[in-house]
């Protein structure tokens, strides 16, 4: 079985592997069918995010289900499943506080596709093995089409948690989202914050092309060099700049629900924390709990209210991920349609 992998910034390879197997019976065998590549993909590939030679790629991912063990009820051979991009069991104490990208069943944080301890492979793949197949696959609904749907398997899980439950406690709230480094989760967060009615949405970014596109959205979007029309209750830092998080900061209004969507891989990164002691902010960042977000992205989807295929996607056949991972294109997947 063939695997695309990492080898060095600029350059990726397939490798040759053995097929993975049914080793317990909650497990499930799936063939990866559209996979997206994902922000953090883009930092791999390009030698911004660390990730280890050798590393197998790829873990946005809709997938048909080839077997399944024997006490698997949620899925069945045949199926198309999204596919949880984190491991998670569905039963520890991470799990059932809906802390599923900190699972205590797997080593921390294991993940297809990052270069993460478990080996678990990675979605560039013939077949992928899913450990815990009634908590990591969920059946993709009737009338979606998986190519159109694949960024509801990772990034619009993590554009959600930015958006999602903040509008939920505060319908009223304006949103600013401030593009850069998570392109396409910044993009998701502005569309996802305007199809669930905020009363603005201002995409704020120095790239003319995804402004473009925000503004495609529905969303107000401005330059960087522009001044902001208001102060923001709801703000999502995308932009990956350490200038850019502190100009969000400054535009956040008195106790504003501020998350930041990306990594700063400089721990000293300066934060302006007396302004947000004196300002009430609340501030979120981390790693998303991306499976429980699921069904609210799929709802969205399926309501059509959201559409991530509203953002541009760049189609390859399967067989040339490793052209597309290396692509410059906004945002591009793999099918096995193509």
């Amino acid at each position: 079985m063939r695997f695309l992998a990492f080898e060095r910034p600029g350059v990726l390879g397939w490798r040759e592997t053995s097929a993975p197997k049914l080793s317990s019976d909650l497990e499930a065998i799936v063939a990866p069918m559209v996979v997206g590549r994902c922000d953090l993909d883009v930092g791999f590939v390009r030698g911004v995010a660390p990730i280890a030679a050798g590393s197998a790629l790829g873990h946005e991912c809709i997938a048909r289900v080839i077997d399944v063990g024997s006490h698997v009820r949620t899925v069945k051979p045949g199926d198309l499943v999204l596919v949880s991009a984190q491991i998670c069991c569905g039963y520890c104490r991470s799990c059932k506080r809906g802390h599923t990208g900190r699972c205590e069943s797997v080593p921390f944080a294991a993940s297809y596709g990052m270069g993460r301890p478990g080996d678990f492979g990675g979605a560039l793949a013939d077949l992928l093995r899913v450990p815990y197949a009634d908590a990591m696959l969920v059946p993709l609904p009737k009338g979606l089409d998986p190519v159109a749907t694949i960024g509801a398997a990772d990034m619009a899980l993590d554009a959600w948690r930015a958006v999602g439950p903040a509008l939920n406690e505060r319908p009223e709230a304006a949103v600013l989202v401030v593009g850069g480094l998570a392109s396409v989760i910044g993009l998701y967060a502005a569309g996802i914050a305007v199809s669930m009615g905020a009363s603005e949405v201002v995409y704020w970014d120095a790239d003319e092309q995804r402004r473009r596109v925000a503004a495609e959205l529905g969303a107000t979007a401005l330059d960087m060099t522009s001044a902001l029309p208001r102060s923001f209750g709801i703000v999502i830092d995308a932009g990956g700049t350490v200038d850019g998080l502190q100009r969000a900061l400054a535009a956040a209004e008195p106790e504003a629900l501020f998350t930041s969507v990306v990594i700063y891989f400089d721990n000293a990164t300066p934060l302006p924390l007396r302004d947000m002691y004196l300002k009430g902010i609340t501030l979120r960042t981390g790693r998303p709990n991306v499976r429980p977000q699921m069904e609210n992205v799929l709802r969205l989807c399926h309501g059509g209210s959201f559409r991530p295929s509203d953002v541009p996607t760049t189609l390859f056949d399967f067989d040339r991920a490793d052209e597309a991972w290396l692509s410059t294109d906004l945002r591009v997947a793999v099918t096995r349609d193509a």
